[in-house]
């Protein structure tokens, strides 16, 4: 009975992974597709991704949204990590309900509701004091930060709650300064969580289409934009090389992280076990 139920288990799931992966690698192969139309296979070439090479607008597009998202990333990283920390760490604090529903209002509240009040934000913050002076690169970013904020915060936050505090109170009972303490002990141990929120958040800001386009401005079309109204026309094979691109960068950083976060979490817990064996 339990072989049975493994069985359809694993169609199941094989049904799942080919429905998420097989368009991807569809698109991949056609990347490489002699002909301009992305349904029928004319032998293999490189020509689209010279054509996208070529492709200023695009190429533009590219770096405006990878500086955005690194910038936004790594902002979104420190404001969260901070956040969670207070959310986990001060049990009671005045505000503390309310301050935790707005670190969570972005990630419940439509991508649409947020985009539009940024705007309406920019607006009447540009007639008071004259700045942002118009949308661009600048509101796309705070958009994109405010956005990624909270997913940093519940990341940092659930480890920490996991995460064992007779650590931090050896180091404080041998005399430790809570700010050490932090920067020795907490921050190692959570560094896997924050490399995690800083790639969630460059995920976010770099695919992002509803909150760029209501902070955008006509010199800074981020590169989803460009996708996006590309596509209205039909898919050309230029964009199936630029996904290729893009899934290529983005698999080898996931396992660039991944090897450095399970090296990390090796060498964590064999320093726990040294430590278990010393004290024994």
């Amino acid at each position: 009975m339990n072989s049975k139920r493994n069985y359809y288990l694993l169609i199941g799931m094989g049904f799942g992974f080919a429905f998420l992966y097989i368009p991807i690698i569809l698109l991949m192969l056609f990347s490489f597709n002699e002909a301009k139309t992305t349904t029928t296979w004319s032998g293999f070439s490189l020509r689209w991704y010279r054509v996208l090479l070529e492709n200023h607008m695009i190429i533009t597009a590219a770096l405006i949204s990878f500086r955005i998202a690194v910038v936004t990333a790594t902002v979104a990283t420190i404001i969260g990590t901070l956040a969670g920390l207070a959310l986990a760490r001060f049990r009671k604090f005045r505000g503390k309900t309310f301050f935790s529903g707005l670190m969570i209002a972005p990630m419940v509240m439509p991508e649409v509701i947020t985009g539009l009040s940024l705007l309406l934000f920019f607006v009447a913050l540009e007639e008071l004091i004259g700045w942002p002076d118009g949308r661009g690169i600048t509101t796309i970013t705070l958009g994109h930060i405010t956005f990624c904020i909270t997913f940093v915060a519940v990341i940092i936050q659930s480890r920490l709650r996991g995460m064992d505090e007779s650590l931090e109170e050896a180091a404080m009972d041998l005399g430790g300064r809570p700010v050490w303490v932090l920067f020795s002990i907490t921050l190692p141990l959570i560094a896997p969580a924050m490399i995690s929120g800083w790639l969630l958040s460059f995920t976010l800001s770099l695919d992002d289409v509803i909150l760029a386009s209501f902070t955008s401005g006509p010199a800074s079309t981020t590169l989803p934009l460009v996708v996006f109204s590309k596509v209205k026309l039909g898919v050309s094979p230029d964009i199936n090389a630029l996904a290729t691109i893009i899934i290529g960068i983005v698999t080898v950083g996931v396992c660039v992280m991944g090897w450095l976060m399970n090296k990390k979490e090796k060498a964590y817990q064999r320093d726990v076990q040294m430590a278990i064996a010393a004290n024994e």
